[in-house]
């Protein structure tokens, strides 16, 4: 696979700061010869490299995804766990892809959200609720063949 140009205009936007798969992001953008903007608040110490370009935000809770909504683009890639910030980037004709590989789109993220909602109610109200399996050395493959395949197919369809 020829390595795209980034004439092309599509980025990676990435919400930086808890994303456990910032290398292998960093490997496919290579491979597909496009940029990423990794957003990160200031309490995260963050490398810039080759074609990555790193921004910094208040350290507040929707900072990262602010600035990513505000500064994305039609056709752009955005890495993220949060199903709001997701839903968002739908809304702008945009891409999103979580860290697991699951690829956020109009079919499943109402149910993504609706779910979030129920979890949030149970712990208001004093329950519990199952957090994040953890993080496995398959889910890191699984999200570096799928984000490879994704960037393939969008560049394909540009």
């Amino acid at each position: 696979m020829e390595p795209a140009t980034q004439s092309q205009g599509m980025r990676i936007l990435v919400d930086a700061d808890a994303c456990p798969v910032k290398e292998e992001i960093k490997r496919a953008a290579r491979i597909a010869g496009v940029s990423v903007v990794m957003v990160s608040s200031y309490d995260h110490v963050l490398r810039e490299a080759d074609n990555v370009r790193i921004v910094r935000v208040d350290p507040g809770k929707e900072s990262a995804d602010l600035y990513i909504v505000n500064h994305l683009r039609a056709g752009d890639l955005v890495i993220t766990q949060d199903y709001g910030l997701a839903a968002l980037v739908l809304a702008k004709r945009a891409y999103a892809l979580s860290e697991r590989g699951v690829v956020y789109d109009a079919d499943n993220i109402e149910f993504l959200l609706d779910r979030r909602h129920i979890s949030a109610k149970v712990r208001r109200g004093g329950g519990r609720t199952k957090g994040p399996k953890k993080f496995t050395a398959e889910d890191r493959e699984a999200f570096s063949e799928k984000c490879l395949k994704l960037l393939h197919d969008l560049q394909e369809k540009a």
